[in-house]
């Protein structure tokens, strides 16, 4: 054996003794160890005592982000123990105490979650105050991130809004800060800063580097007990990850061990009400159940020959309906406008004005096709509605789990047909296009819209920019009618004989609703009762909202009538704002609260002027489409004559929400809006139903059977 290779071999032995030797020598002073080769290290007893501190506070904090104070009618008189148990803290102390007073271990639940996240990351990072920065700095921020949406819209974080930072939309996400949580946002910054400062200090002064020791360096890495150490820490993490990973991944299924296993310990899963169930079940198993989603259960019998037989089906039923249609949907030049948050105020239980906030569209609507729509929403869910006006697909034939298509079904679908794509076939290079007065990332749209193949899409950012946007008085967003001028200069862009699809979503009457209106007359006009004094304030300047939408509408149909083609708009409301807590609390009010104003209306060059479809009463935004073509007496493809017939026999449909209760059946309503009971529909409804979910689940999830043949072609000239 060489010199040179001795000195190796005992530079190496005299390395892995090293590795043998114990950490910690020494006495133990107040849970501190040390010696003369390391810096002070804290004993073990008090990372776990911190560890579960930090947990503990992160749960309360979470579930902090979603509660909300009260709100009691003025002049009421409320006992001092009501009052403490209605508040944020004494709502915490019941979140808490639960588990001794009724047994019910729904905290226990969200902690045991958290501590899985938290062992998780701690075994991946294996530096104690690294991890505890990280872990408490997302849940600060997720815990106000809540705290404002559940302001703004009544709703929690979830999932898919993830969507909105990896889609580069922070900065327009911040602008939804509401004035009064200015001071929160602050606060919340000051505290992540001092809290990161503070682990880091620690991480230098703790002389435990790493929580379970490991070197990765030779030639102690190959040292017998190191390996140990190293296979230890991966086994633990495979363990511990694989495990929480599949508990996440089932807990949105139906009958899963997963959710076999939550239900088993306290959690109540309240799928369609997510800010009840965030409430509820703790905000942290809330959002967890809606990380992996099923699109849709596939139905029993699904297969090509089955898709085949139901194109020719309703092939045999669009010559039907077309042999008494005259003319054809690429006729005419169709606006889609999605009006924010438009409903009439006064169809809501104890609210009322001297002043009728919509005399222009009220009139509107009683000369054209027009009625009511069923909306799955409340308060939020924009894109739902939109997503089911642009597809024709409902929502009610969804899973539960399905939270918002444009972010968790349209960017992974291999065909995504939608009706612009009628316009498409005629005219490919601008057969559509959309405009939005806000910016393009806002739930996927930009690339959602290029997926259902728009030429163009207008919005306050980006390629195709907008511009002259101006919002009224001290409001944030752009007025209904700066949005209408778009439209009108858009249009004029073409010649008088171009016929397009034209996709609007406006934006002038989102939340907040924070006064922002000069001389104000709805706040005299009030004559609304029981309600609290921040409602009224919200309401009134709705109110005014809803006033100027009425206006500006009115002028841009005067606009449209004007010029020398036809033109047909289908106008509707989404949903209405989440501003009525009072009428919010009674279950009977769900309906009211989930049901907007709509019409479709032609232009003075269009033969469908004043034209008033038959059963228009009730409808539901999937059916838009069947119904235009009906008002326009156009000549309809086979899924357009499927979804004329379904709207003959199911007026308006909607997720169990709309009901007011998350555990009941969906909800249909007849043209007279009263509910329809499934169980006792006659059997060609049953069989339409039927249909709907073959159809659907074939054009979201499935074969795509028929996207190769005739079912979503229109008749063109």
């Amino acid at each position: 054996m060489s010199e040179a290779h001795h000195k190796k071999t005992v530079r190496r032995n005299s390395a892995m003794r090293e590795m043998e030797k114990p950490v910690f020598t020494g006495p133990a002073h107040h849970g501190i160890r040390s010696n003369r080769y390391q810096k002070p290290q804290l004993n073990w007893f008090v990372y776990i005592i911190i560890s579960i501190s930090l947990i503990f506070c992160s749960t309360l904090f979470a579930q902090w982000g979603v509660l909300a104070k009260p709100e009691y009618p003025t002049g009421a008189q409320i006992d001092p123990e009501t009052m403490f148990n209605d508040s944020l803290r004494g709502q915490l102390l019941h979140f808490v105490t639960q588990m001794w007073t009724d047994h019910d271990f729904k905290f226990l639940l969200n902690f045991m979650v958290l501590s899985l996240i938290f062992i998780v990351l701690l075994l991946i990072i294996n530096r104690f105050w690294i991890c505890v920065a990280i872990f408490s700095s997302v849940i600060i921020v997720y815990a106000i991130a809540n705290h404002f949406k559940v302001q703004l819209r009544n709703e929690p974080i979830i999932p898919a809004d993830l969507n909105f930072i990896s889609g580069g939309n922070t900065k327009q996400i911040v602008s939804f800060i509401p004035p009064n949580g200015i001071s929160i946002a602050i606060g919340g910054v000051c505290g992540l800063v001092a809290i990161i400062l503070f682990c880091i200090l620690l991480q230098c002064t703790d002389g435990r580097k790493g929580l379970i020791r490991c070197s990765w360096r030779k030639p102690a890495l190959m040292a017998k007990s190191n390996l140990k150490r190293i296979v230890t820490r991966f086994i633990s993490l495979i363990v511990i990850a694989g495990f929480l990973f599949s508990f996440v991944y089932s807990l949105g299924n139906k009958n899963s061990w997963g959710q076999q296993l939550a239900d088993g310990i306290a959690d109540d899963p309240q799928i369609w009400n997510s800010i009840g169930d965030a409430r509820s079940n703790g905000a942290p198993m809330a959002f967890l159940r809606l990380v992996h989603t099923n699109t849709m259960d596939k139905p029993h019998g699904y297969n090509k020959t089955t898709m085949l037989a139901l194109s020719e089906k309703y092939q045999s039923e669009a010559s039907r309906i077309n042999r008494q249609r005259s003319t054809n949907l690429t006729d005419n030049t169709v606006i889609m406008i999605l009006s924010e948050s438009y409903s009439d105020p006064t169809r809501v239980p104890g609210i009322s004005f001297n002043q009728d906030p919509m005399p222009n569209i009220r009139d509107i609507k009683s000369q054209t096709t027009s009625g009511l729509m069923l909306s799955p929403g409340y308060g939020g869910g924009t894109a739902n509605i939109e997503y089911q006006a642009l597809t024709g697909l409902s929502l009610a034939n969804y899973d539960s789990s399905l939270s918002v298509p444009y972010q968790q079904l349209v960017p992974k679908q291999k065909w995504a047909p939608s009706f612009n794509q009628i316009w498409n076939a005629k005219r490919p290079a601008d057969g559509s296009f959309a405009l939005h007065t806000y910016y393009r990332n806002m739930y996927s749209r930009a690339d959602d819209y290029r997926k259902f193949k728009f030429s163009k899409f207008w919005a306050m950012d980006g390629k195709y920019k907008l511009t002259d946007i101006n919002p009224i008085d001290s409001s944030w967003y752009a007025s209904d009618t700066s949005t209408y001028n778009a439209i009108v200069d858009k249009l004029g862009q073409y010649h008088d004989d171009s016929k397009q699809f034209v996709q609007v979503a406006t934006m002038q009457n989102h939340s907040p609703y924070d006064n922002w209106y000069n001389d104000n007359e709805f706040k005299d006009a009030d004559t609304s009762t029981g309600i609290t004094d921040d409602e009224r304030k919200n309401i009134e300047t709705y109110a005014k909202g809803v006033s100027y939408t009425d206006s500006a509408t009115a002028d841009f149909l005067n606009k449209l009538d004007q010029m020398d083609r036809p033109i047909t708009v289908i106008f509707y409301g989404d949903h209405l704002p989440g501003i009525y807590e009072t009428a919010e609390k009674n279950p009977s009010n769900a309906l009211a609260l989930h049901e907007t104003d709509y019409f479709i209306w032609s232009n003075a060059a269009s033969a469908s002027s004043h034209e008033k479809a038959s059963q228009s009463n009730y409808t539901s935004s999937n059916y838009f489409m069947a119904q235009a073509s009906e008002h326009m007496n156009a000549k309809v493809s086979p899924y357009l004559a499927f979804l004329t017939d379904m709207h003959a026999a199911v007026p308006a449909m909607s997720v169990p929400a709309a009901s007011g209760n998350a555990n009941e059946d969906n909800v249909y309503l007849d043209d007279n809006g009263k509910k329809m009971d499934i169980h006792k529909l006659p059997q060609s409804t049953r069989t339409l139903l039927e249909d709907y979910r073959f159809i659907q689940y074939d054009i979201s999830v499935g074969k795509n059977y028929l996207r190769d043949t005739n079912f979503m072609d229109v008749p063109l000239k």
